[in-house]
Parts: C-alpha cells; sequence; structure tokens
C-alpha cells in the first residue's frame, strides 16, 4: 500500500463518485477503479458499496476513511516542518522521555535548547524501551527514562537517583507518616504504565517481590495522570518518583517511604561511539549544569 492508494481512496470518499473524483485527481476512471480494487484486496474488505445512485462507504469504508485522513494529515504536517526546517536550515533535535522525568529538570533543558535560533526542536513521550528504538533508527538523539537497557547501539548515563514516594488518596491512613513497604502493601496497588513492558509498573513490582511481599493490583494505567485519577478516587494507591510531587492535584498527598534506600533512577540514553555534533555537546553541557543543580538541592 502506497500514500497515492490512500490519496486515492479519500478523493473518491468524498466525491463519492468515480467521475468526479477522477476529474479531481486529473486521471481517467478506469486506472482509479482498479486502484480502488487493489486497495480493497489488500484490506482485504470492500470499503464502497455500489449501487445505481453510486457509491457509499461501507461500515470498513468509514473506519479506514477516519484513520486515512490521519495519516495524510501527520504526512502533510511533517513534510511542511520538514521544508520549513530547510527553508530555516534549522538543525532537528529530538528528545523521548518518559512522563514521570517531565516535572524537574527536563522542562529546563527544553527552555534552553528551544531559546537557539538554529533548532527544530521535537518531544516525543516514549517508555524507555520505545527510546531505544528510536535512538536506533535516528528519530530522536536522546532519550531520558529509568528502565536500565542492555543494547550494543545505545549508552545510558544514570543522572540521579531519585526517591519513591507513595501518592494516597487524601485522607488515607497512611497520610502523614513515612510507611513501609509491608504496610504499603496491605492496599490496592495502581500500577502504570499498563503497556508497553518492561516499564516502571515492573520496577514497582520487582521490588515488593524482592521484599518477600505480595501486593493486590487492582488496576493498570496507561498514563501517569490517570493513575493519579484513580489514586484521587480511592480506587488504590501508586508508587511515583518524587518528581511527580510537583503535580499538585486534588484528592491527593505524597509521603516518603521510611526506606529511603528505595529509588528510581533518572537515566540518559544516547547513541553508543557518535561523535557529538556541536548541538549535542551544548546540550550535554546544560544537562551537566541541571544534574548538578539537582544533586545539590538547588532544584526539586
Amino acid at each position: 500500500m502506497e500514500l497515492r492508494h490512500l490519496r486515492y481512496f479519500c478523493v473518491v470518499a468524498e466525491e463519492l463518485n468515480l467521475t468526479g473524483a477522477a476529474e479531481r485527481l486529473h486521471m481517467s476512471q478506469p486506472p482509479l477503479s482498479r486502484q480502488i480494487k487493489q486497495l480493497e484486496q489488500e484490506v482485504g474488505s470492500g470499503l464502497f458499496a455500489r449501487g445505481p445512485r453510486g457509491l457509499r462507504l461501507t461500515a470498513t469504508g468509514q473506519f479506514f476513511h477516519q484513520h486515512a485522513l490521519q495519516i495524510l494529515e501527520k504526512v502533510d504536517a511533517t513534510l511542511e516542518a520538514t521544508r520549513r526546517m530547510a527553508r530555516s536550515q534549522r538543525v532537528l533535535f529530538g528528545i523521548g522521555f518518559v512522563p514521570s522525568v517531565f516535572y524537574g529538570q527536563l522542562p529546563l533543558l527544553v527552555r534552553e535548547l528551544r531559546q537557539k535560533d538554529n533548532v527544530e526542536l521535537t518531544l516525543a513521550e516514549l517508555t524507555t524501551v520505545q527510546q531505544i528504538q528510536a535512538l536506533k533508527a535516528g528519530r530522536i538523539d536522546l532519550g531520558f527514562g529509568r528502565l536500565r537497557i542492555d543494547d550494543p547501539d545505545v549508552e545510558q548515563e544514570a543522572l540521579f537517583d531519585e526517591p519513591l514516594m507513595a501518592a494516597l488518596p487524601a485522607g488515607h491512613p497512611l497520610e502523614g507518616s513515612e510507611p513501609s513497604l509491608e504496610a504499603l502493601a496491605r492496599y490496592p496497588l495502581i500500577l502504570f504504565p499498563a503497556k508497553p513492558r518492561p516499564s516502571l509498573a515492573d520496577m514497582t513490582l520487582g521490588l515488593f517481590r524482592r521484599h518477600g511481599l505480595k501486593v493486590e493490583v487492582v488496576q493498570e494505567a496507561n498514563e501517569l495522570q490517570t493513575a493519579l485519577g484513580l489514586v484521587a478516587s480511592e480506587i488504590g494507591i501508586t508508587l511515583v518518583p518524587e518528581q511527580v510531587m510537583r503535580v499538585k492535584r486534588d484528592g491527593i498527598v505524597y509521603v516518603y517511604l521510611a526506606d529511603k534506600s528505595i529509588t528510581s533512577p533518572v537515566l540518559c540514553s544516547r547513541r553508543r561511539g557518535e561523535t557529538p555534533s556541536p548541538l549535542m555537546r551544548d546540550a550535554n553541557a546544560i544537562l551537566e549544569v541541571l544534574v548538578e543543580n539537582r544533586r545539590s538541592g538547588r532544584y526539586p
């Protein structure tokens, strides 16, 4: 399947008439009909119902049309952004991150890089595993996550270790305390992200498992904000890195754990063996200052 097939299909879906669609596409009707039939064969289902009054989209066709439009809009937007970058001679720099690292130093790094005139900065919310794949494919240049991944093409730098905290519903019996893992294990647990795995969810489960504790996982959420919403709804509790405490949300309190050795690393991933570009050197220098500030307590 090629992009032109999606474009042909979308025009026919708008016109619901092969003759009118062919005129818009500046082509004759027979080859257009063949392209639509080939597309239907590849999809494995009829996209149009043909009748005496012309064409109408089938249920499959309506679904395909909705998603085809999204794909074409994304392609067009990407092309336009690429052309703008080429015209302005800006350097593309991509950063991938897990949501729980975006409440500390990372926004400051992004702010500094955005002030550079020659940089086209892109941000992508990705799990650590997805970041490794994106680095190897060249879609991002830096990744910030929490999971250690052994890959010969990627190097990971431990920036600092961050205390884990318990997010509790307001009024919870453990509010105002520094609970042990044993105390937390008595309450239903909310995990995030549910997928893709492995992720922080597996780190959390492994933490309880290593201490010989069984937990009741009452709910899994894909998004951090969803997990916090479930906590506020008194569905259960969850463990979060310290940075997340900066998310002020009604109905939630954060407490430190009794065991201060329970932490989560913040890792920076880069392509191994790559000679740093001037922009990468700038990013590394900014990051070094921010990490030192974090370690010295000058930033939360």
